[in-house]
């Protein structure tokens, strides 16, 4: 079998491997591709350790079921670790709002993570590291940094962190207490919230008592 089409472009970056696939041809060609690199032209850098994998499809837009395939065509090699797959929203407005990425990483100290939407950060916030985005922000890890949700002016936008001691916090133009108030409390899992214009802080577990559809998994 040979394949002389150039659809899908294979780089290495410093943490793993970025697929760029061809958004203008035709899907089957493109898929009929993929599984020709992965299996012939370069099993020598798709064998091995695990590879974290970014897959980056333009402006392309698929559906769920399309989304799978190409998803099922890169887990056939059991080294690569799909860690995002980036495409056009071909939703509503209303489930883009509450659409949610996934990122894993830490950020560390003088990094600043921006995104647009609502985030699911699966790692830590290091003291002098910073999350922003535009909805809600949800961090399976610690936040001893800075995080700002709703930076568009979202008020109804929350922070929640398995372990909550930040540095600061703010949401829509609402900033947090100071740093030293937040030394005075036992850390846990917890979230932050404005009512009636001030920060309030309660227990993650009380999420489901405010009237706002907080389904931290949406999109996972």
């Amino acid at each position: 079998m040979t394949v002389k089409s150039n659809h899908v472009t294979i780089k290495g970056i410093k943490d793993g491997l970025v697929f760029l696939m061809d958004d203008e041809c035709d899907l089957e060609e493109l898929l009929s591709e993929l599984r020709f690199k992965l299996e012939h032209s370069h099993q020598n850098i798709l064998s091995g350790p695990i590879i974290h994998v970014d897959v980056k499809l333009g402006s392309r837009i698929v559906t769920e079921e399309q989304k799978e395939e190409i998803l099922h065509i890169l887990k056939q090699k059991g080294n690569l670790l799909i860690r995002s797959i980036e495409s056009p929203d071909a939703e509503t407005d209303e489930n883009k709002a509450s659409a949610l990425t996934t990122i894993t990483g830490i950020v560390r100290s003088g990094q600043v993570l921006h995104h647009e939407g609502n985030l699911l950060l699966l790692g830590d916030v290091n003291p002098g590291g910073s999350v922003s985005c535009t909805g809600n922000i949800y961090i399976m890890g610690a936040l001893r940094g800075m995080a700002h949700a709703g930076n568009k002016g979202n008020e109804d936008a929350i922070i929640c962190a398995s372990y909550f001691a930040p540095t600061q916090l703010r949401i829509a133009e609402v900033i947090s207490r100071p740093p030293d108030e937040w030394e005075q409390r036992e850390a846990g899992m917890e979230f932050a919230y404005l009512q009636n214009g001030q920060m309030q802080i309660d227990k993650t577990s009380n999420i489901v008592r405010l009237h706002r559809d907080f389904n931290v998994f949406k999109g996972v």
